[in-house]
């Protein structure tokens, strides 16, 4: 296959169009080894994927194809599967072995492997079927260890978040009653734990009552990540599977992790889990701990209500996380009904003046005698975190099940360097730097934020604004007409 090399594009933006993308991950371009950059092919297949991925329009990348690759080359306009690693990729003479569940006549349970799971269901008519996919998760009619041989860990990374308890419960008793494993130990503080070492051996009488509480039993660090440390003590306590429960950044460092295990070439699964209170992890449809965030914001919420209009004039103040996004602060809106305005950092506004924040808040004063106002974290400096700290809802319980399940499986098929999470509904492996691309964020032209809009009445400030500006520039352009006549 024709192939071309790069280590970054360069973004064109003349007349609205895009001739290059801007960025290039450099997962696909590059490898850090030590001090030194080794510069990767990136084929035909590489550069589609990305395209797709971003959502470049076709016809802006396909003269950098033809200018690169030659007339002959475009893009691949089919479906690409963007599938996650596998050990056998650096270890090919590994040899699969027969899962447990097949000696119980249970082969009903495993995933087809030639099943996938797509990224995007509504998608044109024209081009349907042309997008890209996923690898399906599940359990797998053949794995690649042995119980016996198994030596398991778990660290979590990063801020609390709802549920990560059970996710430390479920991963332990899918290995032991699933598949008999009974080598599993915690690292305690997140990535330092490795090169610290300290562990906690965790059974299901450890385990078994740690749902209930919030936060971590493991402990949880922020940064402090040294690659090569970490992989030297993969490698001197023999572990051979590691469950890296995390947001962006862990996932970033556990793909470095990932690259360095198989340089090594070593027999050792990666498998993530992505957590986030704020929602903000991309492709996947929802982040482990969001809903009870959400439910635990809506009690807020109603008591602000409670205490604004009990008083003339109340205002009621929420002050929710959310910091690069305000996905808890529109959904905890929505849930509550409570709600007059929600401001949120994907949305802009302006206080003063006509149509402002000052403007709408009095005139809600003055028809209801109250005015309950929530405001995402990164508009509002001191939020408060204790929504991130309580225990999950059941919602969140049973969905830690099937993530951690789901993980446990993957590491036993042999899949490494992936995350998982449901992609419309359906559990899918994803290789892990897709998630750390990009933070998801809140389209306000999208059909979730006018029915924000519906609910809580509030104007449209992105509208308003604009109008002004129309309204400003309409009125330079009669000064200069006064000017010049």
């Amino acid at each position: 296959m024709a192939c071309a090399y790069f280590s970054s594009f360069t973004s064109i933006d003349k007349n609205g169009r895009y001739f290059l993308s801007a960025h290039i991950p450099l997962s696909f371009t590059t490898r850090n080894r030590g001090k030194d950059m080794v510069i990767q092919p990136l084929t035909l297949r590489d550069m589609t994927l990305y395209y797709k991925h971003k959502k470049v329009p076709q016809s802006s990348v396909q003269k950098l194809f033809q200018a690169v690759m030659g007339d002959k080359h475009s893009i691949l306009d089919e479906p690409v599967f963007d599938d996650v690693p596998h050990l056998t990729d650096w270890l090919p003479e590994l040899e699969a072995i027969r899962h447990s569940l097949q000696n119980l006549n249970r082969k009903q349970y495993f995933v087809n492997q030639n099943e996938v799971v797509a990224k995007n269901v509504v998608e044109k008519f024209s081009a349907a079927g042309d997008g890209i996919y996923f690898r399906r998760a599940g359990p797998t009619e053949k794995v690649y260890f042995k119980p016996d041989e198994v030596n398991a860990c778990i660290v979590t990374c990063g801020g609390l978040c709802p549920g990560v308890n059970t996710i430390i419960r479920e991963i332990v008793y899918a290995l032991w009653n699933q598949f008999g494993v009974e080598s599993v130990f915690g690292m305690e503080g997140g990535y330092p734990g490795f090169y610290a070492r300290n562990t906690i051996q965790l059974n299901l009488r450890v385990v078994d009552d740690i749902h209930k509480r919030g936060g971590t039993i493991l402990g949880t660090s922020y940064g402090d990540h040294h690659t090569f440390k970490i992989v030297n003590s993969i490698q001197d306590r023999r572990i051979n599977q590691v469950y890296i429960v995390g947001g962006r950044s862990t996932h970033k460092e556990a793909h470095m992790i990932y690259e360095e295990v198989r340089r090594r070439g070593l027999k050792v699964s990666i498998a993530g889990i992505p957590k986030s209170v704020d929602n903000d992890i991309d492709i996947i449809d929802r982040s482990l701990g969001f809903d009870t965030a959400v439910e635990e914001a809506q009690r807020a919420i109603s008591a602000a209500h409670v205490e604004a209009e009990s008083v003339h004039n109340g205002i009621g103040l929420v002050k929710l996380m959310g910091r690069h996004s305000g996905h808890i602060a529109m959904y905890a809106t929505l849930a509550s009904r409570d709600v007059d305005c929600c401001l949120i950092p994907e949305a802009s506004f302006y206080l003063e003046g006509q149509g402002g924040l000052y403007e709408y808040i009095e005139r809600c004063l003055h028809e209801n005698k109250h005015i309950v106002i929530v405001v995402a974290e990164a508009l509002f400096a001191d939020p408060t975190y204790m929504i991130r700290a309580v225990p999950s809802n059941a919602s969140d319980n049973i969905y830690c099940t099937l993530l951690a399940q789901s993980a446990v499986n993957g590491a036993m098929a042999g899949y490494s360097g992936f995350v998982v999470g449901p992609v419309n509904g359906q559990h899918a492996y994803i290789p892990a730097m897709r998630i750390t691309e990009n933070p998801k964020r809140i389209s306000i032209i999208d059909r979730m934020w006018a029915r924000l809009l519906s609910s809580t009445n509030q104007p449209d400030f992105r509208q308003v604004k604009k109008l002004k500006n129309e309204r400003f520039k309409a009125s330079k352009e009669i000064e200069l007409m006064y000017i010049y006549y």
